[in-house]
Order: C-alpha cells, then sequence, then structure tokens
C-alpha cells in the first residue's frame, strides 16, 4: 500500500422515499445510472454500501473521499456533493452524515500495515463505522500515560492482522471527536475484536461511540441492483 496524502473522507446514510418506491422498476434503473454518474462528477473516489436491513433508518450508504489538496478542497467537495444529489431529493433523504480528515497518529510512529486506503479500488464485504468522543480526563492525563494504555490498545488490533482501520478526526467539526471505521471479511471475527478491546484501560475514557452502521460492500458495476 503507498503512501497516502491527508484526506477527506464523508460518509451519507440514506434512506429511498415512498416516491422512490413508486417509480416503475425501469425509471429507479435509470435514476440510479443518472446519480452514479452525477457522484462520480465530484471527482471522489466513492464506494457504495447497503445498510438495509442491518438498521431500520437508512438503506445505503455512500463514502466518499478526496485527497486534500488545499485549503479549498473540503469547499469544492461538499458543492460538488451538494449539486451531485440535489437533484434526487425526492428519491433520497439523508440520514446522517460522519466525516473527518486523515492525519498521522500520535501514539504510532510507524504506518500500521492495517491502515485503510479510501482510494483503492477493492474493498472488503464489510465495514463498520460509528463516532467516537473521549473523555475530558483523558486529554487532561499526561502524553507518557496514554501512550501505555494505547499501547495495550495497539497491540490487541495486531493480533486481528486481517481487519483494517481508519481513523478520522473530526474534532470541532461535528458533536464527536473521531469517526472509526474499520473493513474486514468476517463479521464475527470482528465482534471478537471489540469485546477483547473493551477489556483494555483505555475503555475507561470513552465517552460515546454510538450509533454504529454496518455496511455490505456493494461492488461499482451494479451497486443498486437490490432497490430496482
Amino acid at each position: 500500500m503507498s503512501e497516502i496524502e491527508k484526506s477527506l473522507n464523508h460518509f451519507s446514510m440514506l434512506r429511498f422515499t415512498d416516491d422512490y418506491w413508486r417509480l416503475p422498476s425501469e425509471e429507479r434503473v435509470a435514476m440510479h445510472g443518472e446519480w452514479g454518474d452525477q457522484l462520480r462528477g465530484t471527482d471522489a473516489v466513492t464506494h457504495c454500501y447497503q445498510l438495509a436491513p442491518m438498521e431500520t433508518s437508512a438503506d445505503l450508504m455512500v463514502w466518499s473521499a478526496v485527497a486534500m489538496e488545499s485549503e479549498e478542497t473540503p469547499a469544492h467537495f461538499f458543492e460538488a456533493l451538494v449539486n451531485a444529489t440535489s437533484r434526487f431529493r425526492q428519491y433520497l433523504e439523508p440520514k446522517t452524515t460522519l466525516w473527518g480528515f486523515t492525519r498521522p497518529s500520535q501514539y504510532s510512529k510507524a504506518r500500521s500495515r492495517q491502515q485503510i486506503d479510501p482510494f483503492q479500488t477493492t474493498r472488503s464485504p464489510y465495514l463498520i463505522i460509528y463516532p467516537f468522543t473521549k473523555t475530558s480526563d483523558w486529554y487532561l492525563m499526561d502524553q507518557e500515560t496514554r501512550q501505555g494504555m494505547m499501547n495495550d490498545h495497539i497491540r490487541i488490533g495486531k493480533q486481528y492482522a486481517s481487519i483494517k482501520q481508519l481513523l478520522l478526526y473530526s474534532f470541532g467539526l461535528q458533536d464527536h471527536e473521531f469517526v472509526v471505521v474499520y473493513e474486514t471479511d468476517d463479521l464475527s471475527l470482528f465482534s471478537t475484536l471489540v469485546k477483547d478491546l473493551r477489556t483494555t484501560e483505555a475503555r475507561r475514557f470513552t465517552l460515546s461511540d454510538v450509533p454504529v452502521h454496518t455496511g455490505i460492500y456493494r461492488p461499482p458495476e451494479d451497486p443498486l441492483s437490490l432497490w430496482r
């Protein structure tokens, strides 16, 4: 995996409206194609995931990733995303969004082989994402104490080498501080990893890590076939 530049990653959870389901099948297919063309026009790399029936509030999730080429990149991307989706708002209802920026970890000098590359075209079958916030006490501890607890956290993560992670920073941008993203081939194994991570000392300093969204990857050649 090549070295990845700083990037903006945005996740949209969307629900198909009643107006969408009233469309004849052939019109739904046409809408899918038009919407996909519009998303590709944002110049972001996009990936589509099925959320239903794992959750009831949204049907699908769109992950957009764009390299941070300048300070204007976020404004340009968000404008392009609005232009790409506004004409379809009669049929697609936004339910929630999660977004943030990548940056090097302060707890690990070397870039992990388990780090997700958002620009990679092939994806694992499952993606899990959730907002995350630590307690105030965590930030009031000294760096050495926090590093010791994170070393234990990292040690457990390395025991699950097939599970990859992307950490996004959202301080001051959304209600939470981070967006945590995992990719895996095995949901049961991932659930075991989470259980093991709950036993670390750092868990005491988790303020919030919900809601969790679990998605199934839909390949780009036919991402919306379930909803035709």
